[in-house]
């Protein structure tokens, strides 16, 4: 196993409706490479909950969602100072406007950004493009893109 020094962090931001982290994680370990997964509480109610659970009940709706974004941006904004890169995935549900501001605090941190996301959101996320290094549009194209950085391998690349 590598060491700590050749460990690379991945923070992985975005929609939580789909299984896109487990397929990164799964890709990961296949291929080997030395990387630590991060990530935000996925579970959508203990996140939103977070806050009124640990800190006390609120009446307001709006002092609610507040104490959770707060507690939530502690775990997200260590975790992305602490990454190598940060992968932010767009899904087709919801709009993440979460995921947007994560992408955000990336690139002003100066980290590596990688994007997901579907041609039809491309206009809406032409800034949050503009400052990343790579545009997916699928996680097998993450790996692919990790497997490069990491070890220098090209896949299917048979020479030009």
């Amino acid at each position: 196993m590598a060491g700590d020094a050749d460990l690379w962090r991945v923070y992985l931001s975005g929609e939580i409706h789909s299984d896109w982290r487990e397929e990164i994680a799964a890709g990961v370990s296949e291929a080997g490479l030395p990387v630590r997964i991060d990530a935000p509480v996925t579970h959508h109610e203990a996140s939103d909950d977070c806050g009124v659970v640990i800190l006390g009940k609120e009446p307001d709706k709006f002092w609610h969602d507040h104490k959770g974004a707060k507690i939530n941006a502690i775990r997200t904004r260590t975790l992305i100072e602490k990454a190598d890169i940060v992968v932010v995935r767009f899904g087709e549900k919801y709009r993440q406007w979460n995921a947007a501001f994560d992408a955000g605090m990336a690139a002003a941190l100066g980290k590596a950004l990688i994007v997901i996301h579907q041609d039809e959101h491309a206009h809406a996320l032409k800034e949050v493009d503009g400052a990343a290094l790579a545009v997916c549009k699928d996680t097998s194209q993450v790996i692919d893109i990790l497997r490069y950085v990491i070890n220098g391998e090209l896949t299917g690349y048979t020479g030009g």
